[in-house]
């Protein structure tokens, strides 16, 4: 690659990075690494890695809200566990796997093991920075693919068996996507593939490594029942979560370009005008059906349309992003039904959002990538899709798609069965948790912590002996109250219908 065009000095005394797996990855004290970068790029890239972490509370956030305070404190602990587990996985195995310099069409090795030789060379991703950076960079990709798959979990999975699932998940699934995806090595890379910043390797992996553990965990208690008919138990959680999302989505997509420049500036807009489309579509295909303006809807329809941007982000003009997030909005917003088809308990609907979300984003890219606009960035040459009439495209796209959702489903099939027939020996393995600490909360059985602890619910018990003068009195020692770690993180109905039955025996 021609030095001007790659963000390299054309004086850079290459010979610095001839080996770049050596044990340096370029010698800092025979030369001043900093000067082959453009400080400008590499702020810039710091920035998109904060904002790429700052989205994994917003997931743990984003799911909280959606499920029953009972199990609110559990998925947010599982998102900012995945961000630790997936990080010691990247820094020992997991980076080298994926962006090795010289990986295969399908995984990388381990040359960089531990980031050894991972210094001051020239990355894989882009020349523009350095492998240390692109490294902290794609580790923020691979913890927020892990925080958003396990949130099939909820209500229903163990803590410990999906921490060991996350580490060898991110090594035997996101690593090869990953590698065969943006590793120029890469066979989707190489046949001419288009996924700017993850459509395939975190959404549509995640969704359907979601869809797959939730059919290893089977159904929560209740299912098909009016137990499971409950709204959001704290709507707050999902506004703040889809708003961390959004904001740090701009690292993610636009931060993708690995420079700052005007493929980058694009890649921002189209995300924001993405994810403003796709809430209000999914708010109004709800507002058809119940005539009411959902937050919860609002807020799903922007995350369906940041998907669906996601693999074209750096690829389709400003007006592509309005049909983005019209049919990511509609098409995940119906996906959500494909639960009750499949038979399938996805509590979350992670599957309808990220693995039907990621699909339509890669699809569209096929229609809509232009050369010109990846060409922004100065050096990006492509054919396009069926915009610049380049028809075979799609048939790559749909290559990619159906790839990597099938291998992330069977693999974590694999996986699961694995973990879950270990259980069988050692309990501490089971997957799913019992019948009646699903009924207690995972909250309280597995963190024994709350999300609410400063809440407490009390109601009287009116006994019919007490109508003589000392009622008051009596009805305070017949208190029925909801202070403790049971009863605290039991459901509204629940709660009534306990004291219902203590009022019929007194």
């Amino acid at each position: 690659m021609d030095p001007v065009l790659s963000g390299m000095d054309p004086t850079t005394p290459m010979e610095v990075f001839t080996n770049t797996t050596n044990a340096n990855g370029g010698d800092s004290r025979l030369y001043d690494l900093n000067v082959f970068y453009n400080p400008g790029d590499i702020a810039w890239m710091l920035t998109s890695t904060a904002l790429v972490l700052l989205m994994i509370p917003g997931v743990g956030f984003f799911y909280s809200g959606l499920a029953r305070r009972k199990s609110a404190l559990s998925l947010l602990w599982l998102s900012v566990m995945a961000t630790a587990v997936v990080s010691f996985q990247w820094f020992f195995w997991g980076y080298s796997l994926a962006f090795s310099h010289t990986a295969g069409p399908y995984i990388g090795n381990l040359d960089n093991f531990g980031l050894k030789g991972v210094l001051g060379a020239p990355s894989v991703g882009s020349p523009r920075i350095p492998d240390l950076l692109f490294c902290v960079y794609q580790g923020m990709f691979a913890a927020i693919t892990v925080a958003l798959a396990v949130g099939a979990v909820a209500e229903r999975g163990r803590m410990l068996p999906c921490i060991i699932y996350m580490f060898i998940w991110t090594t035997i699934i996101y690593d090869p996507i990953a590698c065969w995806t943006w590793n120029s090595s890469g066979w989707v890379y190489q046949i001419g593939g288009l996924d700017f910043a993850g459509g395939t390797p975190v959404h549509i992996a995640s969704g359907s490594a979601a869809l797959a553990y939730s059919y290893m965990l089977g159904k929560r208690r209740g299912h098909g029942t009016q137990e499971l008919n409950y709204r959001p138990h704290n709507v707050t959680h999902i506004v703040i979560g889809t708003v961390f999302l959004w904001v740090g989505w701009f690292g993610f997509n636009a931060g993708s370009a690995l420079s700052a420049n005007l493929r980058a500036i694009m890649a921002a807009v189209v995300t924001n005008l993405a994810a403003c489309v796709g809430g209000i579509t999914w708010c109004l295909v709800d507002y058809r059906l119940e005539r009411k303006w959902s937050t919860v809807g609002f807020c799903s329809g922007v995350i369906a349309g940041l998907v669906a941007i996601t693999p074209g982000s750096g690829y389709v003009p400003a007006w592509a992003a309005v049909i983005f997030g019209i049919c990511g909005g509609v098409a995940c917003n119906y996906a959500t039904k494909l639960k009750y088809f499949l038979r399938c308990d996805d509590a979350l609907d992670i599957f309808a959002v990220h693995g039907v979300g990621g699909f339509v984003g890669n699809i569209l890219t096929g229609f809509f990538a232009a050369d010109y606009i990846a060409h922004l960035d100065g050096y990006t040459v492509i054919p396009g899709g069926w915009l610049n009439r380049h028809w075979i495209q799609m048939g790559y796209q749909l290559a990619d798609s159906f790839s990597g959702g099938l291998y992330s489903f069977v693999g974590t099939c694999i996986i699961l069965g694995c973990l879950d027939g270990i259980g069988k020996f050692l309990p501490a393995f089971k997957l799913r948790a019992s019948e009646e600490e699903e009924i207690l909360g995972i909250d309280d059985v597995e963190i024994g912590e709350f999300a609410y602890d400063y809440v407490e619910l009390t109601r009287d018990v009116l006994i019919p002996d007490d109508v003589d003068e000392g009622m008051s009195t009596h009805s305070q020692e017949h208190r029925a109250s909801a202070v403790g770690h049971h009863e605290k993180n039991q459901d509204s109905v629940d709660s009534s219908n306990q004291l219902a039955e203590w009022a019929h025996r007194a």
